[in-house]
């Protein structure tokens, strides 16, 4: 569609970061006019044009949200429509890059403007064309590839709260997952955080393997709508073009709906649940769905840190991503907690892609786990021990500091070996209740 030369200066009114303008009637009526979702250029007098897209078109009137702020505009201001979607830079120029939430390059690197552009926010994969998810992304984290395996088209949030190091070890499965490329989307990021994903992906050398789309809190808030989108489209173009194994990484869709909830203040919608609106589901929905396994291509898995404000799960940004997504990560005090975990594709991998063991020592040492805290309990209580009790104790904190210390990276044969090496250093062989077979070829002949 080519651009819409009409100027449009019949300004209605500029609520929040909406302006909403009227449509003359030849316009308002033509299939060829301003559609929902198009681009469009707000300016007034002197000042910098900015980038507004349609959120709403009917009854003789578009409303637009700009995405630098409405600061500065008056009903005065002109409007002009671009004729197209949001578009992302895409070709293999775009690994070690760095755009903002409306696709302007912000590192110093040579401009992209020459390179092809596909549209953002496109429909998900048809279901029925879509491969069995089968393959395991290793990530080195032992409480993710032992307990909860990350399987390729695999959609999952890490649920975290305030002052959880979720970022952190974001960015630690960014270095270390076993993908051919990384798509990072960051939205509302303080500097601070921004510098410090930028700079592990640099000093661990994978820079050049991942493409980085970041809103930082000092951006407009609406430029978060377009990171999701922008990640997405270019993950699926490397996956559907490139036959690669792409990982995206999210970071944080609560402030996402949040923004969600900024627009639709500004468009007088009914909110639902604690301000939000009742479509939440559905627009994260749009963006989760993107993940897929592409016969003869290659796969999108989607890891996505959700905040969970004052921890609450019933919030409805996490209530709702629970029921999209195929299981979470819950970060609580500074650990992924093995209980609140789950992976619902972890059993296309287990025992398939991993060694015969890895069922067997996943399911005794949570069991075991499990022990240890009710004993943990009973010594807080002052309740007398006995000798299970003690070693079931011991086996905790090797548990919590060989498995669920962040700072742990084991590659998941060795993870598997060090649980059975944990194991026998507390129970005796026929205490753990495994099958004889595996116990005759993995239990350590001495212990740890």
């Amino acid at each position: 569609m080519a651009d819409i030369a009409i100027t449009y200066d019949r300004v209605l009114s500029i609520i929040g970061g909406v302006i909403r303008i009227a449509l003359p009637k030849e316009t308002a009526d033509d299939p060829e006019g301003p559609r929902f979702g198009d681009l469009a250029v707000v300016s007034e007098g002197d000042t910098l044009p900015r980038l507004a897209q349609v959120v709403r078109v009917g009854d003789g009137e578009a409303s637009l949200q700009v995405f630098a702020g409405v600061e500065g505009l008056s009903t005065r201001s002109r409007v002009r429509f671009l004729g197209h979607a949001p578009k992302a830079v895409f070709s293999p120029s775009v690994l070690g890059r760095v755009f903002a939430g409306d696709g302007r390059v912000l590192d110093r690197g040579p401009s992209l403007d020459h390179e092809p552009k596909v549209e953002v926010d496109g429909p998900s994969a048809n279901p029925a064309r879509r491969a069995m998810a089968s393959g395991m992304i290793r990530t080195d984290v032992p409480m993710i590839d032992v307990f909860n395996s990350l399987v390729e088209s695999q959609k999952i949030p890490i649920f975290t709260s305030a002052g959880e190091p979720h970022n952190a070890l974001l960015a630690r499965i960014g270095i270390q997952a076993e993908a051919d490329v990384v798509v990072f989307g960051g939205l509302g990021l303080t500097f601070d955080d921004y510098w410090t994903f930028r700079t592990t992906f640099e000093d661990a050398g994978v820079f050049m393997r991942t493409v980085m789309f970041v809103n930082q809190a000092s951006d407009p808030a609406l430029e978060r709508l377009l990171i999701p989108d922008m990640a997405l489209a270019v993950a699926e173009r490397f996956a559907v073009e490139e036959k690669k194994r792409v990982l995206v990484l999210l970071t944080d869709m609560t402030a996402y709906a949040d923004a969600l909830k900024e627009v639709g203040i500004s468009l007088d919608r009914v909110p639902s649940t604690r301000g939000y609106l009742g479509d939440l589901y559905s627009q994260l929905a749009r963006r989760y769905e993107k993940a897929a396994v592409f016969p003869g291509g290659g796969s999108v898995t989607i890891l996505s840190v959700t905040s969970m404000p004052g921890g609450d799960v019933t919030h409805p940004v996490p209530d709702n991503t629970g029921y999209i997504t195929e299981g979470q990560f819950y970060l609580r005090n500074g650990r992924i907690d093995p209980f609140g975990s789950l992976s619902r594709l972890k059993q296309h991998v287990i025992g398939k892609e991993t060694r015969e063991d890895h069922s067997a020592v996943m399911n005794t040492m949570i069991r075991l786990y499990s022990g240890a805290r009710d004993a943990q309990r009973k010594q807080a209580m002052a309740f007398e021990l006995s000798d299970l009790d003690q070693r079931l104790l011991r086996y905790g904190s090797f548990f919590e500091s060989r498995f669920m210390d962040l700072d742990v990276a084991l590659p998941i044969e060795q993870a598997l070996d060090l649980g059975w090496q944990t194991m026998a250093a507390c129970f005796a062989p026929e205490e753990l209740l495994v099958r004889q077979n595996l116990i005759d070829k993995y239990y350590p002949r001495s212990a740890a």
